[in-house]
């Protein structure tokens, strides 16, 4: 069925969630790029290094510290999580010290380069504490967007599946897994859908979020739904791109209004 949760009050596009019978056979294997780096996906069990606060954060703000959220995962009060994202500016072959002011698709966060879908994923993690876990594909994309965007385009009319150079693995112990994702072209990137094909995530709450021009999610939180036939695929919520580098107050009213922070 359709799983709704209280309305929120923040201009984000959410979708409901589906939960079917499982298929078999899903492909649980991981691929790895000998030689290169490798993101494997670290389990539930721990929580990342505390990271500094979100810019705009208020003192006295009613979220979860990192350090509070991750220590009531450590006690069990409350579920293992991670964020799991794929991210424009972590898959390009991005000159060093890339100008982020020069692309809307480029963000400096925390001192570290990602993209808007990084940013979003980045204040998920610092709010609830769960595991930051990226996507990343063994052959970089291009160093500009529009060059991406004609890649990502053939990819999408060719049904292909990129090679990941970080691993499914690790996810057995996570109970709730947001999974985060830019639009293109009407679509998740062909690297999810290889993300998806390796992992089985039969059991656990999937909670979707996608950085967007307005387009939203465009229908794939049913296509999420049908490959993870037994996941529960909860709300997601669609955050604009010129949006993400200010998002943090309508994710957190959002994870409030799921109930993941307090």
């Amino acid at each position: 069925g359709i799983k709704t949760g209280p309305p929120q009050g923040q201009a984000a596009a959410v979708q409901g969630g589906i939960s079917m019978a499982k298929a078999a056979g899903k492909k649980a294997a991981a691929l790895f790029l000998a030689g290169a780096l490798t993101f494997g996906f670290a389990g539930c069990g721990g929580p990342e290094p505390p990271a500094s606060a979100a810019p705009g954060a208020e003192e006295g703000a009613s979220v979860l510290s990192r350090e509070e959220s991750a220590a009531a995962q450590e006690g069990g009060d409350g579920p293992s999580m991670a964020v799991v994202y794929f991210s424009y500016a972590e898959n390009a072959a991005l000159p060093e010290g890339a100008d982020a002011s020069a692309s809307a698709s480029i963000q400096l966060y925390n001192g570290e380069t990602t993209g808007n879908t990084g940013v979003v994923a980045a204040v998920i993690a610092e709010a609830t504490g769960a595991k930051l876990l990226p996507i990343r594909t063994e052959e970089p994309y291009p160093d500009t967007y529009d060059a991406t965007l004609d890649q990502a385009q053939e990819e999408k009319n060719a049904g292909a599946r990129p090679a990941l150079a970080s691993s499914a693995e690790g996810l057995d112990g996570c109970e709730v897994v947001f999974l985060g994702f830019p639009n293109w072209w009407g679509d998740m990137p062909m690297a999810v859908y290889s993300f998806l094909d390796e992992a089985d995530l039969s059991g656990k709450t999937v909670v979707p979020f996608v950085t967007s021009g307005g387009s939203g999610f465009s229908g794939t939180v049913r296509t999420i739904a049908d490959m993870e036939p037994d996941a529960d695929v909860t709300e997601g919520l669609s955050v604009r791109s010129t949006d993400a580098a200010n998002a943090q107050e309508q994710v957190e009213e959002w994870l409030r209004g799921l109930g993941y922070v307090s």
